[in-house]
């Protein structure tokens, strides 16, 4: 995993002024940095700790547009032509194969949960469909569980995410965009409601357009300016096995249990029904907002204090450019897979995968998915502050549909029309009254 343990890959000098400074060196900072490079923009991209250090390189590796909200289908669409290219535009194989998403059932009663999607998925000419056990059987090899039913959508894909962030950052560096490792930006400086900077740990940057994506750390910052964003933070665990005989050369998940071949031959394997939350003072603030997701996902998400709950709930949220902030404190965060959940995992391998019972967990990690209240992300730019663009709370649905995130921040940035119907991903929709229209859940 890419942690604050890593040395440092990018530490290019920090200039006195850029056109956009992105904040958050994820897939949607280093893609929008991306696009905006080649259109000669000069970029700055800092990040408090790493390159993909958090959920970018710490996710499945999923690159699916099976199951996703009805508004960011067609994004995810774009995404997924974008991905085809990809390798061959920075000149690294970063895994990516079109070998579909499986969603497997074990009766009639699962498989409902999916027909909303599949009511809407045939009309942007997706090939998402139904599969019986028998069509089942022809994909999987060998093993067959308890599953009776499927959906399947085969033009979808994987690729390995601690490989994929980094070398497109460094073909941004190549393209001129300045990055910054172990950077942390501590609050924007605004005159007359207009973004004219930014206080790094370093200093002030002159700029006259931000981009936050800062991911479970974009409500902190934020605050600092005054503006309120809903955010939860989700702890998943997540791990790998060795070299492993081949069940599905794809994405699957069923009874709980999500699975993805790797590159390596192996499988990223992970809990579906098993995520854990830690709650902040402002958790409980931003209670009522969540109150909605809670209900629809409270079987899965359990609450935990931990042990540095006084830090959590005590540490102060409001700072000056010059007091050292908790993104000092906290370059990369690497929380400890749960024991419980790497359990789970084994006792399911077992029971409906048996060709991969003995099969040898060789790591595991963990990672903090941002997640708002209606688990759609944020992709618009501020009414309160001229300048500032805000693309977070991806919700744990990040990764895959990165590139176009990126590409329709960039050109939001450059005042260009997306492409897209973005309403859906209004900041404003947490704070003007609007009911909140859940989104497929975490």
């Amino acid at each position: 995993m890419i942690s604050a343990q890593c040395p440092i890959q990018f530490n290019d000098v920090l200039p006195a002024s850029a056109d956009v400074v992105i904040i958050g060196a994820g897939i949607i900072g280093i893609t929008t940095a991306w696009f905006l490079a080649k259109q000669g923009i000069k970029v700055l991209v800092c990040d408090k700790g790493r390159v993909a250090g958090e959920q970018s390189s710490r996710n499945w590796g999923w690159i699916r547009q099976q199951g996703r909200d009805e508004a960011e289908l067609p994004i995810m669409m774009e995404s997924m032509a974008l991905w085809e290219n990809l390798s061959n535009d920075i000149g690294v194989d970063i895994g990516f194969k079109r070998e579909g998403s499986l969603y497997l059932c074990e009766s009639e009663a699962e498989l409902a949960h999916h027909d909303h999607f599949l009511s809407f998925s045939k009309q942007y000419g997706l090939d998402s469909s139904r599969l019986n056990s028998k069509e089942i059987k022809s994909l999987l090899n060998g093993s067959q569980g308890r599953w009776r039913h499927a959906v399947h959508t085969p033009s979808d894909a994987r690729a390995e995410p601690s490989l994929t962030v980094p070398a497109i950052a460094e073909a941004c560096f190549r393209q001129g965009v300045i990055i910054k490792e172990a950077c942390a930006v501590r609050q924007l400086s605004t005159t007359n409601g207009h973004v004219d900077g930014v206080y790094t740990e370093y200093g002030l940057v002159k700029c006259s357009t931000v981009l936050c994506c800062g991911g479970a750390w974009s409500s902190d910052l934020l605050y600092q300016n005054g503006l309120d964003l809903p955010q939860l933070s989700v702890k998943a665990s997540v791990a790998r096995t060795e070299k492993s005989p081949l069940i599905f050369n794809g994405n699957a998940a069923g009874s709980g249990l999500a699975f993805r071949r790797r590159m390596d031959g192996g499988y990223t394997i992970a809990m579906t029904d098993f995520l854990e939350v830690f709650p902040t003072a402002q958790s409980f603030r931003q209670f009522g907002a969540f109150l909605p997701l809670l209900r629809v996902a409270h079987k899965k998400l359990k609450i935990r204090m931990g042990t540095d709950w006084k830090e959590r709930f005590l540490s102060p949220r409001k700072w000056t450019k010059d007091d050292i902030t908790i993104f000092e404190k906290n370059r990369v965060l690497n929380p400890v897979p749960s024991n419980y959940s790497l359990q789970r995992m084994k006792k399911v391998l077992n029971d409906r995968l048996p060709e991969l019972s003995n099969i040898a967990i060789i790591q595991s990690w963990a990672g903090v998915i941002d997640t708002t209240p209606d688990a759609v992300p944020v992709m618009d730019r501020s009414e309160a502050i001229k300048g500032l663009f805000i693309a977070t709370g991806f919700s744990g649905h990040g990764f895959g549909i990165g590139p176009a995130a990126g590409k329709i921040m960039a050109a939001l940035i450059q005042g260009n029309d997306s492409g897209h119907d973005l309403s859906r991903f209004r900041f404003s929709r947490f704070s003007d009254g609007s009911r909140l229209k859940l989104g497929p859940s975490i």
